[in-house]
């Protein structure tokens, strides 16, 4: 033996990049690169970066705002699931909006409508808790326009 010790060295790269996939019924609505997003899980929000940890989650209703090579984007989304797999993150989703296109004249009168709702069972309580809660994303949503 020579004495000498032989080292193989390997280095990680961390990814710097998602994959934001955004499917609903109807349509692939985006698949694009981001280097981040937030969304709605059903009992809070959740903010990606590369490298997280895979998960599937519920997802709820709310905004979701991404950041990609070509600025800023956000968009409403209701409900479904999500997927975080390596750098991929797929959300299926039941509804998805692009904050530009809100009417925020018809999401304020959407609010109104369900703050009237009077419900007289848990069926109803539910159904009313769920319209409150999308008019107010939308509103909110759509005042940024």
């Amino acid at each position: 033996m020579s004495g000498k010790v032989f080292f193989k060295v390997e280095t990680m790269i961390a990814a710097t990049e998602l994959r934001l996939v955004l499917v609903t019924p109807e349509t692939t609505l985006l698949d694009q690169s981001v280097s981040s997003l937030r969304f709605p899980l059903f009992d809070g929000q959740i903010g990606v970066l590369p490298g997280r940890a895979p998960l599937v989650g519920r997802l709820g209703t709310g905004t979701l705002k991404f950041d990609s090579s070509v600025g800023s984007q956000s968009y409403f989304v209701e409900g479904g699931f999500v997927q975080i797999k390596g750098s991929v993150v797929t959300l299926l989703t039941n509804k998805a909006v692009i904050a530009g296109e809100i009417d925020a004249t018809k999401a304020s009168a959407d609010l109104e409508a369900a703050l009237a709702l009077k419900p007289t069972d848990e069926a109803g309580f539910a159904e009313k808790e769920q319209a409150l809660s999308r008019a107010r994303a939308m509103k909110n949503l759509g005042g940024r326009g």
